[in-house]
Order: C-alpha cells, then sequence, then structure tokens
C-alpha cells in the first residue's frame, strides 16, 4: 500500500518536532516565572477544584483532553495529526525535564529575573506554536479549536484564540481560581503573537523548503 506523504513532508516534520520540544521548554520558563498559569490550565485546575475534586486530577485532565479530542475529531480530523501525538505522550515529560533544570539552576530568581522568564517563556512559546501549526501535521486538540472556529467563520484566528483563552480564564475564575499576571499575558498576546510568526517567519520559511 503506497502511503501518499504531504507535499514539503521532511521541513514539516522537522519543524513539527522542533516546535513541539520549544514549546515544552518555553512552558518550563512560564512555569518558573511564578505568574500564574496558561488559560487552558486555569479552566482544568479550576474547574477540576471546584466541580470534581473527588477524582484524581490526572484522570480528569485526561477526560476533558479525550473529550476535547472527539470534537475536533468530529469538527476537522485534519487537525489531529502527529503534534497531536507529540503533544498528548511527550511534552508532559519535556516540561517537567525542563521546569526541573530551570528551577535548579535559578533556584531563587528576583522580580526581574521572574519577569524576563515570563517575557521568553511566552514569545518562545508563540514561536514554536507558530511553527508546528504552520508545519500542518496536527495541533494540540485546545489549539485545533479556535482554528476551526476562524476557518469556519472566517474571523482572524488571533481574535478567535483570545476568545478561547479568555473563556477559560473566566472559567476558572468563576470556579475560584483567580489569574495570576502570567495567566492574562498569554490570554490576550499569545493570538496575536502566534498570528505575527505565522506571517513573518513561519510560512516564509516553509515556502522556501523545495517540494
Amino acid at each position: 500500500m503506497n502511503i501518499k506523504l504531504p507535499e514539503k513532508f521532511l521541513p514539516r516534520l522537522i519543524m513539527t518536532v522542533f516546535g513541539v520540544i520549544i514549546c515544552a521548554i518555553a512552558v518550563g520558563f512560564f512555569k518558573n516565572s511564578l505568574f500564574g498559569i496558561d488559560p487552558f490550565q486555569s479552566f482544568a485546575q479550576g474547574s477540576h477544584a471546584r466541580l470534581f475534586s473527588g477524582v484524581a486530577y490526572g484522570i480528569y485532565y485526561m477526560v476533558v483532553s479525550l473529550i476535547m479530542l472527539v470534537v475536533v475529531l468530529l469538527l476537522d480530523k485534519h487537525y489531529i495529526g502527529i503534534a497531536t501525538i507529540l503533544n498528548l505522550f511527550f511534552s508532559g515529560h519535556i516540561v517537567d525535564f525542563a521546569n526541573k533544570y530551570i528551577a535548579e539552576a535559578i533556584p531563587d530568581p528576583s522580580l526581574a529575573v521572574r519577569a524576563v522568564m515570563l517575557i521568553v517563556g511566552v514569545v518562545v512559546l508563540c514561536f514554536a506554536s507558530s511553527l508546528y501549526m504552520t508545519s500542518d501535521l496536527g495541533v494540540s486538540v485546545y489549539d485545533a479549536i479556535p482554528i476551526i472556529i476562524s476557518k469556519r467563520t472566517g474571523k482572524p484566528f488571533k481574535f478567535m484564540r483570545i476568545g478561547c483563552d479568555l473563556i477559560c480564564v473566566i472559567i476558572g475564575a468563576l470556579c475560584g481560581l483567580l489569574p495570576g499576571l502570567g495567566t492574562l499575558v498569554t490570554a490576550f498576546f499569545m493570538g496575536p503573537l502566534i498570528d505575527f510568526f505565522n506571517r513573518k517567519f513561519s510560512r516564509p520559511l516553509l515556502d522556501r523548503f523545495k517540494a
């Protein structure tokens, strides 16, 4: 059986793997900045604590992720691919590794250092997300939702991403988990930054590769 690979598969694969790895490392910087958690984690941890505290968080998170995966498969399975698998099974381990070694390297960061770590974490996270989204070999199930909404409504991705992030933050806050500075920064700036890197770097980079 012949399997037809996407055009420019190798550069797409490299962008995917590199993007997912760098994305996870960036989350390590974000976590060590101690300025809060990302919007989706705000939703997941807040709703778990308020509504499903009797269930282990790991199981709850897995169930939520699986529900989102089913929704994405029903709406547009095109966005489920290599990057989705890498995010599901490997990103958590890379985040733990990065988080541990950053904490050991900078055990007691000052406020200024924490601010730098937050900025580095968010900017690099958006850059890396842009790489694996542009590679078009799948995205994380959460990333897929604003992309699909943008595609179906014709509205810009950056605004759909801000909307999804703010909904997660609001649900988390209503459940008692107040957002930190980092949570708000990611909610308002991830969409526009990913869109910026898509236009200025990732798409032009992919276009430069030969088929």
